[in-house]
This record gives structure tokens, C-alpha cells and sequence, in this order.
């Protein structure tokens, strides 16, 4: 939209108190839209649907089409993440945990979609045997957030976000840096 901005980069709790104080004007962070979030931040429209997904051997795919089919299965986590969360709720596997996501990618992985589909993307010879599997579980909308009660800057930024998909530039955008 020819708007000059600068990029700051800052814990990701950090967010939303920095709207609130006025300290940046856009969170553009991945954040997960929801009701508690959207009583303290005014939300866009969403821009990307995330949530966790799974890398599979290729081979294995038709064997592994949905989180269902992991029961009492090995699992791949990092440490920390809701995938590792989640995958501890699956019935019957036996969960290897990772302190790294480079370290899980080279075992089967459960993660963010966002970050297996940049993983698929971007490292091609680490994952030419893997296939990121269409399910996708605990599915969340994220949406830029800016202080509440900003609905001149709101308003800005939903009609980039349509001039964006009208134009088709958000499916450029995405394939660019995400496998589908």
C-alpha cells in the first residue's frame, strides 16, 4: 500500500502489551485469533488458517491420512510445542521428543502447519521422502491485531488484505514460502 513501516521484533508475549502501550501499531506475528485475544486487540480479517499438522514417510502416507490413525504409533515432537501436548492425548504412542524442530524433521514429525509447510518448502533434500499430510488438527485463524477501538488502521489494513487476494498475490505469497 506504499506505507514505510519498520519491522520490530520482540518476545511474542510481548504483542499485545506493546499495542496496548502503543509501542508498535500492527501485530503481524502469527497470532492466533481468539475470543480472549480479540477482548483485549481488534483483529483483521483472517489471512492464513493454521493448526497442527503432520509430516509422514511417503510411503507411509495412505497408512497415516489423519491424527486418528497415529494411535499407538511413534510421534516426533518438539519440546514445548502443542504438537508435543497433543501428541501425549493420542492413545497408545510412544513419543520422541526433540529439543529442536531441525532435530524431529529427520524422525516423524507433528508440528504447526505453518512451520512443516515452510520446512517442506524451504529444505527440499531434508524432506524429499516426507509428505505433509492434508490433516490438519485444532485448526486457528490468524489475523494482524492492532490497539482496540483502531478502526481507522483496522479498516487500512482489511482492504490491503482484500486488495491482496483479489489480486491473487496471497496465493503467490503462500506458495512462495509454504508447501501446499
Amino acid at each position: 500500500a506504499g506505507y514505510d513501516i519498520e519491522v520490530v521484533n520482540m518476545g511474542f508475549d510481548a504483542l499485545i502489551p506493546a499495542l496496548g502501550m502503543g509501542v508498535v501499531d500492527v501485530v503481524a506475528a502469527g497470532v492466533t485469533i481468539t475470543e480472549e485475544r480479540s477482548k483485549r486487540v481488534d483483529f483483521t480479517a483472517p489471512y492464513y488458517t493454521a493448526g497442527l499438522s503432520m509430516l509422514v514417510r511417503k510411503e507411509d502416507a495412505a497408512k497415516y491420512p489423519d491424527f486418528k490413525s497415529l494411535e499407538n504409533q511413534a510421534i516426533a515432537v518438539q519440546i514445548g510445542t502443542t504438537g508435543a501436548e497433543v501428541a501425549k492425548g493420542i492413545p497408545g504412542t510412544k513419543i520422541k521428543a526433540f529439543n529442536t524442530s531441525a532435530e524431529a524433521f529427520m524422525d516423524l514429525k507433528m508440528n504447526g502447519r505453518p512451520v512443516l509447510a515452510y520446512f517442506m518448502k524451504t529444505q527440499p533434500r531434508m524432506s524429499q521422502p516426507l509428505q505433509l499430510q492434508p490433516a490438519i488438527e485444532d485448526a486457528q485463524q490468524y489475523g494482524f491485531a492492532v490497539k482496540k477501538g483502531n478502526k481507522e488502521l483496522l479498516d487500512k489494513l482489511n482492504k490491503g488484505l482484500e486488495a491482496v487476494r483479489q489480486a491473487g498475490e496471497d496465493k503467490q505469497i503462500y506458495s512462495k514460502w509454504f508447501a501446499q
